[in-house]
């Protein structure tokens, strides 16, 4: 391992331990430190980070640039402070803004034609459970896909139907409460699991053929293949992801709010709560994802108005 590339590992373990998410990051810096690797250079540059940044053709108005600006420059800062001929870029080098990018929203018949093509169309018995059961926990508990599958076993309660997610982004820890449908569903899928892999090598709830926990690499184009098989999303302006699924959730809990009444305001910190939001503003990014959830925000505003008047 070069010096460059222990640096990233150094660099990486610290900020996940300081619980920072860097997903983006561990997949971006890797190709960063293979790039000045290449060139033969032993510390970051501005004109290294430049030309990395700007190395893929990007279409205008794109943020990739910016993205991966943003990841050299916080690896530089961090090399600074070990090797003093490190060039940091300076914020704003090349700008980007960030943009939203609106969910693609299930129905219930996309998440029931999902549910069955993960039972039909995957041939491994083992697998074809895992999944099901994985995409079904997601649209029914707004989990993010890394919270699920860093679930082990023990922390699946099936007696009183609660998730423990244990340091999951922030850093922090929660206590998640599943309906009684879905402890079903998970303890039927604990039988089969154990049924076909008698002996784990992990203490996964989630199983791979390999007896091992699912990686997210895995998950992401199995989800995808199942979406282009059953069609879900076929017709949308943007491809379904599977982080969807969370977003799905929390506006079809804002709408029954909405539709049942309730004081939403002051829901809306329970349901910050239950996503794992560190603030509540986060749960209201949710208000816009779909066209019936500003109807109701917008006609309870007129209410509140005419009532105050």
């Amino acid at each position: 391992m070069s010096a460059l590339a222990q640096h990233l590992d150094d660099y990486l373990r610290l900020r996940r331990s300081l619980g920072h998410d860097l997903a983006e990051a561990a997949r971006l810096l890797p190709r960063f430190v293979a790039f000045l690797e290449a060139r033969g250079e032993e510390f970051v540059t501005l004109e290294a980070a430049l030309a990395w940044s700007l190395a893929p053709a990007a279409p205008a108005g794109s943020t990739v640039w910016g993205r991966r600006m943003t990841a050299a420059r916080g690896f530089a800062r961090y090399l600074s402070g070990i090797d003093p001929r490190t060039e940091v870029p300076p914020a704003g080098a090349i700008p980007t803004r960030q943009r939203w990018r609106p969910p693609f929203i299930y129905g219930e018949a996309d998440l029931g034609a999902l549910l069955a093509e993960a039972r039909r169309s995957i041939p491994q018995p083992l697998r074809a459970a895992t999944y099901e059961t994985l995409v079904g926990l997601l649209a029914a508990t707004g989990l993010r896909v890394g919270e699920a599958l860093r679930l082990d076993r023990t922390d699946v309660d099936l007696e009183t139907g609660v998730l423990l997610i244990r340091e999951s982004k922030f850093g922090k820890s929660r206590q998640v409460p599943v309906a009684e449908s879905t402890t079903a569903a998970l303890r039927r899928y604990g039988e089969r699991r154990d049924q076909l892999c008698p002996l784990p090598r992990s203490a996964s709830f989630f199983v791979s053929l390999n007896r091992t926990r699912v990686i997210y690499e895995c998950v992401q184009p199995t989800f995808r293949m199942l979406c282009e098989r059953t069609g879900v999303g076929a017709g949308a302006p943007r491809r379904p992801r599977i982080h969807d699924l969370r977003h799905t959730f929390a506006v079809r809990t804002l709408l029954r709010f909405y539709r049942e009444g309730a004081d939403v305001g002051a829901r809306l910190p329970l349901l910050a709560t239950y996503l794992g939001h560190a603030e509540p503003r986060y749960t209201y990014h949710y208000l816009s994802a779909a066209p019936e959830l500003l109807g109701y925000a917008a006609r309870l505003l007129e209410h509140d108005e005419a009532v105050g008047r």
